[in-house]
Formats: structure tokens, sequence, C-alpha cells
């Protein structure tokens, strides 16, 4: 039976001598307390300890200073995370302050509490843009990249292990809303330290307003900083500058992309240069001009190059090989194929939806459009629906699903890329047909994280895959190199060599007279592996026997061999269609929806 209680009241004192002890509600057979009740006992507590109620007093009121001026001052760069950065005076707290002591009571707590919040949001966006400059070389849109977070836990998943996935996203909710919670106590805190003593508070906030502004006019800095911050109120213009640019953006390239230089071309006026020819177009995951100049990474990728140039030169091969400026860096691959291919410049999610809703003439298209070839397409990184297939212009798609491989993921890659080329020649490569064949194959061997790796195996003894098993389980584990710069730099630079490896032995063992094969990368790996001031430039070679398809390029000056030399031609990647279709023939014949 319920135990009915009445409250007992001490004298309420602004001291906290004395304050109501306990409030009890009725309740299936417990007292709770109420708001003014657990405010009793902390005083009373706070009377009985004296000591230990000041240590926790003063913990509270410098971590909530802490933590509100720390985001205030928090750089949006990984490697900006210096001490310097905090050793500075933020205008907006000072504002804040300003704010907080105008306002009445409730309004004042309210105010304080969404200032928390936003804070959390500001904290929560920085965070953002740090991930992103290391992964991707840009910082976090706003409006376009809420989805690639969806991208994000996937790749943690097809890397880490899916259970490792949800466990980190997860993880991750729980402290953003922990963040968001703890910043807005921590304001809530530091406005009602300000009312304790109006008068003090006010005068504290106009002397520092004074520093402020006599620390910006002069321009004092302190480690090359300026001493008078005012980051929060760049960060919030620069963000609704780049909202403002994003919507713009998408009208003006909607129309950019009804233009076409080659949309009106006739189908007999497309690469005639090329007619009877395979053609080849290979993406390799991450091969960027790191893995040629960098001191960790290029001696190992180089002596591949040049031993793979030698061994196609002795099988009748020749190359040519350049430098792109890629749309993207360190991920975001589709960005890259679709620029290549489509001669636009596509480096936004919202550009890449509107260039695949497009009848936009695609390099790959261009051959179909022709009727004169097969086209076809290999991407073992495609897991689901695929509907850039007719943008593309391909006929047939292979995915992971699609190849009969039965062997272990190397983390994110489905399967080696030996067997994914593999798979392309007996599967069309290898057969008899009528006309001749264009592919796009996306090579992903080398995607990060670049552990554990594959290694070459005999052609002969690739079967459905399972051969790879022993050597899956023999490698490194992701986890073992994610975090560690020098080792993800060493896994790079032979995840590369690799792939070359893979592809250049298939040209030697399953090319002809007529092959042709173009291959580039896609874009620079992570910030972690090139580093924070990497160009976004990538490799790009053609290679075939037939010396006249090479002299349809000759005036574009690339470097013989599959080496690009360092001052070989840079061009933008979306220039690369229109010179290939104009080097091999194509009349332009401008096209405007």
């Amino acid at each position: 039976m319920p135990v009915s209680t009445r409250s007992r009241h001490l004298p309420d004192t602004t001291d906290g001598t004395a304050a109501p002890a306990e409030d009890a509600v009725e309740g299936s057979g417990t007292a709770r307390r109420t708001p003014r009740a657990r405010l009793a006992h902390w005083r009373a507590w706070r009377e009985r300890h004296p000591r230990a109620a000041r240590v926790v007093w003063w913990t509270a009121t410098v971590l909530s200073v802490v933590l509100v001026i720390g985001a205030l001052l928090l750089p949006n760069r990984l490697f900006a995370l210096q001490v310097d950065q905090f050793v500075r005076l933020p205008g907006e707290a000072i504002v804040g302050a300003a704010v907080l002591l105008a306002l009445p009571c409730r309004p004042r707590v309210a105010v304080a509490a969404l200032t928390g919040v936003f804070l959390g949001a500001l904290t929560v966006l920085n965070l953002l843009d740090m991930y992103f400059v290391e992964y991707l070389g840009r910082d976090f849109n706003l409006v376009l990249d809420w989805e690639l977070l969806d991208d994000a836990q996937s790749y943690v998943a097809d890397s880490m292990g899916r259970t490792t996935a949800l466990a980190a996203t997860v993880g991750l909710l729980l402290l953003v809303a922990l963040l968001f919670t703890v910043m807005a106590l921590a304001t809530v805190r530091l406005a009602g330290l300000l009312a304790r003593d109006i008068r003090a508070a006010t005068r504290a906030t106009l002397v520092s307003g004074t520093v402020w502004i006599t620390c910006s006019v002069l321009g004092l800095e302190y480690a090359g900083l300026p001493v008078a911050s005012d980051r929060v109120a760049s960060n919030v213009a620069s963000e609704a500058r780049q909202v403002r640019d994003t919507l713009r953006d998408e009208a003006a390239f909607a129309e950019e992309a009804r233009t076409d230089a080659f949309g009106a071309t006739p189908p007999a006026q497309l690469v005639p240069a090329l007619r009877g020819k395979d053609v080849i177009f290979t993406f390799i995951e991450s091969y960027g001009r790191s893995a040629i100049e960098d001191p960790v990474i290029a001696p190992g990728v180089n002596r591949t190059l040049d031993v793979s140039t030698k061994a196609l030169a002795e099988a009748g091969y020749h190359a040519r090989s350049g430098w792109l400026t890629s749309s993207t860096f360190g991920g975001s691959s589709w960005l890259g194929h679709s620029t290549t291919l489509s001669g636009l410049w596509v480096d936004t999610q919202q550009r890449y939806r509107t260039v695949m809703a497009s009848d936009h003439l695609s390099l790959t298209k261009a051959f179909r459009k022709t009727g004169a070839w097969d086209t076809v397409g290999v991407m073992p990184g495609v897991q689901k629906g695929w509907p850039e297939q007719e943008f593309y212009g391909l006929d047939k798609v292979y995915n992971a699903f699609q190849m009969g491989y039965q062997g272990p993921k190397f983390s994110w890659s489905t399967m080696p890329d030996q067997y994914a080329l593999e798979a392309f020649q007996r599967l069309e490569h290898g057969k008899k047909r009528d006309k001749p064949l264009m592919a796009e194959i996306i090579l992903t061997s080398s995607h990060q994280p670049w552990a554990p790796l594959p290694t070459m195996v005999g052609w002969d003894e690739l079967g459905d895959g399972s051969v790879f098993g022993p050597i899956q389980k023999a490698g490194t584990k992701a986890s073992e190199i994610i975090s560690d710069g020098t080792k993800s730099r060493e896994a790079y630079g032979r995840s590369v060599q690799y792939s070359v490896t893979a592809l250049t032995q298939w040209l030697e063992r399953y090319g002809s007279e007529d092959t042709v094969l173009v291959f580039l990368g896609d874009h620079q790996p992570i910030a972690r592996v090139s580093g924070n001031d990497a160009s976004r430039d990538v490799p790009v070679s053609v290679v075939a026997k037939d010396p006249k398809v090479l002299d349809r390029i000759s005036g574009w000056k690339w470097t013989e061999g599959l080496r690009p030399a360092p001052d070989a031609p840079v061009w933008k990647m979306s220039a690369f269609r229109d010179r290939f279709l104009t080097a091999f023939g194509s009349v332009p014949r401008p096209s405007r929806d």
C-alpha cells in the first residue's frame, strides 16, 4: 500500500544554510524527488562538504569556459589543431555576454541554451570540415553533402565490418547528442554567473570589448594569428556564401550541360580514326601524382611503371603519358569518372545528378552512337542498381556479383583487379564478335584503406577467385594502418604497383594489334597519404601497338612511356573528352537543347 509522506521544509535563505530538504510525490512504492527537493538536497550536501562543493563549482565553471571558448576558436582544419589557435580573444563571446546581460532571467536562460546548441552545431560542422578536407580535399557542403555521410558509413562497413560501422554510427550519434546537451548546459551556467553580479560583469564586458577593438585596430598577433578573433562570424558568413553559391550553381550548370560541342555530330563523324579498334578506358582508383612524385611512394611505383613500359615495348606496345587535374580529391571517384567522360567539370554531387539526367554526350556513349562498337562496363565496385549505365552508353554492365567471383573481399574492394580483368577477358574481350569492343573498366584494388592487399598470382590459376583466400587472410588488417600516415603511404604505393602490374600484364597477355588502352587515375589519395598541399593531378596514359594511334596525339606533347615527366602538359580533366574526340577525327557539331 503506498505510503503518503508530507513535505518537510526548512527556511529558504539566500546563503544556502537551509532549504527544502525533500519534496516527495506518491509513486508505486517509492518517493521521487521534485526539482525543488533535489536543489535542497544539493544545498544540504554543499553545507556538509564545503571544500568538495567548491571543487565541483570551480570544475564545472572552468569546463564551461573551456567548452564555450574552445567552440568559438576551434579551427576547421585538422593540421591547425594547435594550442596557438586557442590563445585568442573571441569577439563573439563579448557580444554574447553583452546580449545576455541585457535580458531578463527567463529569456536569458533560453537564449543561453539556444546559443549552446548553436555552438554544438558549429563544432560538428568544424569537425565535418576536418573530415572532408582530410578525405576529399574540400569543406563540407551544407546543402549537398549530407548524403555522403551514408557513403562514409558504407565505406567503414566494407573496410572494418558491419558491426564496427554500426557501433561507430551509434557512438557518433550519442556523442553529438551529448555535445549539444553539455554545450547548452555550459552556456546556461556562464549566463547564470554573469547574472550574479550584473555591475561587475558589465564592467568586464566593456573592458574586454575595448581590448578586442584595440587589438583588432592595431592588428596585434600572437604566433602569427590575430589576437582579436572573429572566427565564428567569418565561418557563418562563409557558410552562407557557400549555400548561396550552391543554389545559384544548380541553374547555371544545368544550362552549361545543355550545350555540347559534339552533341549534334553525326555518328559517321565520331572517332572515325579508331574504327576497328578495341578501345578500353580504365580508371585506377586513387592513382594520383603523389604515386609518382612522393619520396616514400614513388620509388616502388616508378620502378613498376618503368618495368611495365619495357615489357609492353617488348610486346610491341608504346605509350604516351601526361597529367590531368581531377575534379575531386581523396574520394568521390564518380565525380572524376563523369568529368573525364562528359567533358564537364563535375565537382559536386549536385552537378553529378544534373549530368546523369542530361542528354550530354559522354565519351563512351559516342562509341555506341556510331553503331560500330559493342559497349560494356566492368564495375566491381558497383553493388546495387546503377542507372548511370544509360548516360555512359554501355550496352551491358558487369557489377560485383556478375563476374563469378567466389574469393574474399579485400577491405572495400570486392575483388582483386587481376580477377576483374580476367573476368572481362572471359566474359567479353575474349569472345568472337562482329564488332570491336569499347569498354569502361574501374579497377578498385588501390582504393583506401589499402589493407589487406592482393598479390599477383598465375593468370591460369585465377579460377573463381578462391585462390585469393589465403592471401587475404595473411594480409595486413585495415585497422593496423588506417591511422598511421607512413604505413598508409607505403601500402598505397604497393596497391598502385599491383593495379598497374595487373593491367599491363593483361594487355601483354590478351591485347592485339587493334587494342587501344587509355588508363588514368580518378583522383589523388587522401591527405594523410598525399599531403595537405598536394595537387589534384593524376597520370593519364594512352597505349597502343598501331603507331598511327599515337601519331594522332603527337601534338599533345605527352611523355613517352607510362611515367609522365614532371613538366609534361597538365590539362583540366574536363578537357580530355573534346581533345580525345578531336584527335581521332570527330567533327564538332554543337547542340543546344
